[in-house]
């Protein structure tokens, strides 16, 4: 497996296969081609369909200004649902023209090329293989992490770490109607502040967590900065968890980043065993995939044990298997934002069992990882974030 740091981007919403990948490979091809005097980019699949309202092209024309954009709806048999074909051009002469996969977290494969993202640095493939590791040798996750990671890891991850509490207070702050014309006012502003007299513990906890998730997910729907965790679209259910752990339950900062560590590396597992990409796979490769992160990361903040951590995560996959992704517009904004709610507060329920009822686990970590891959398969491609089905088709405004 490749590094945490490919699960974890910083960027601008709304969609880190839409937007991050693109804009990455946008750059990426322009650095390639200095002396080009005109590019040419067409949109496939998934990013043909929603590309508009998930703000592709303007990803594009920010990494290569300029740029004449295409969009073909109408090609099948793709490589890959987000495909790009860029091709460069001097004096009408064509110099390159290569097609680009947009693979899910902001991450991007150049057809035929080795991937260029960060090198193998886990030898273990899956979470079977890490926990027999961690027992032989008598460690913990986190230093397992550690001692496979680059020096500056935990730099890294302060960075990540201060970059989502960051997006959790401009949230919180910001008032108005949300971008796209859904017409959809703020609400994480109102979530915080508003408390009922005879509210309960239980209430205000899930009423605060809701909030901290609204606040990320609708400063991705604005396209400001968030972190990819492990996509833009779910980037508010790991923010929203721990925000509150370290804010309302007072977990130092310290342990928070060894919980980032654990979640991280869930992320990976599912990244390179199945995917993280709602064109993919469907929301259940997003949602399910940051609910199942969260839940790994908040067991490791209870200091839980591998077997307790392994159940939080499958718990919290297996209960999103089957999720469609259905964008009203193309827009990350319906249900989008209000999933990254459920699935946070759903993260800390899956917890909750896995201490109780960890000894009578019949499904392992890895078996839901692979149904959902299959699932994901299986789904049809309107309910795979195309636009073309589920409530974007029966929405009507």
């Amino acid at each position: 497996m490749k590094s945490i740091r490919s699960v974890y981007k910083i960027g601008h919403g709304p969609s880190s296969s839409h937007t991050v990948g693109p804009y990455n490979a946008a750059l990426r091809f322009g650095a390639r081609h200095p002396d080009a005097d005109a590019f040419e980019v067409t949109l496939y699949g998934s990013l043909a369909f929603t590309g508009a309202g998930h703000g592709t092209q303007k990803a594009i024309r920010s990494g290569l200004p300029g740029a004449e954009i295409r969009v073909d709806t109408k090609t099948r048999d793709l490589p890959h649902p987000n495909t790009m074909l860029f091709t460069a051009r001097r004096e009408g002469k064509v110099l390159e023209s290569v097609r680009v996969f947009s693979i899910g977290g902001g991450s991007i494969r150049f057809e035929g090329e080795e991937d260029r993202e960060e090198r193998e640095i886990y030898p273990q493939k899956n979470f079977s293989e890490i926990m027999e590791f961690c027992r032989s040798n008598k460690i913990s996750l986190t230093a397992f992490i550690y001692a496979r990671e680059d020096p500056d890891f935990r730099s890294y991850l302060r960075t990540t770490w201060q970059a989502m509490r960051a997006a959790v207070q401009r949230g919180l702050a910001a008032e108005g109607i949300l971008p796209g014309g859904l017409n959809l006012n703020r609400k994480a502003r109102i979530l915080y502040s508003k408390r009922c007299y005879n509210e309960s513990a239980d209430v205000t906890m899930n009423r605060v967590i809701a909030a901290y998730a609204y606040a990320v997910s609708e400063e991705n729907a604005s396209e400001n900065i968030v972190v990819t965790a492990p996509t833009c679209g779910s980037c508010g259910v790991i923010p929203a968890v721990f925000t509150y752990m370290q804010e309302d339950r007072g977990f130092p900062e310290e342990e928070i980043l060894d919980a980032l560590a654990v979640a991280g590396l869930i992320g990976n597992i599912i990244r390179t065993n199945a995917s993280i990409s709602g064109a993919e796979c469907g929301c259940q490769a997003e949602i399910g995939s940051a609910c199942s992160m969260a839940a790994a990361g908040l067991a490791e903040l209870y200091h839980l044990n591998l077997d307790e951590i392994e159940y939080a995560a499958e718990i919290a996959m297996e209960h999103n298997l089957g999720l469609t992704c259905d964008p009203v517009g193309g827009l990350v904004q319906i249900p989008c934002i209000e999933r990254n709610a459920v699935a946070a507060m759903r993260a800390i329920e899956s917890v909750n069992l896995s201490r109780f009822l960890y000894e009578t686990r019949k499904i392992s970590f890895d078996t839901v990882i692979r149904t959902m891959y299959e699932t994901g398969r299986d789904m049809s491609e309107k309910y795979r974030e195309t636009s073309h089905g589920g409530l974007a088709q029966m929405y009507k405004g």
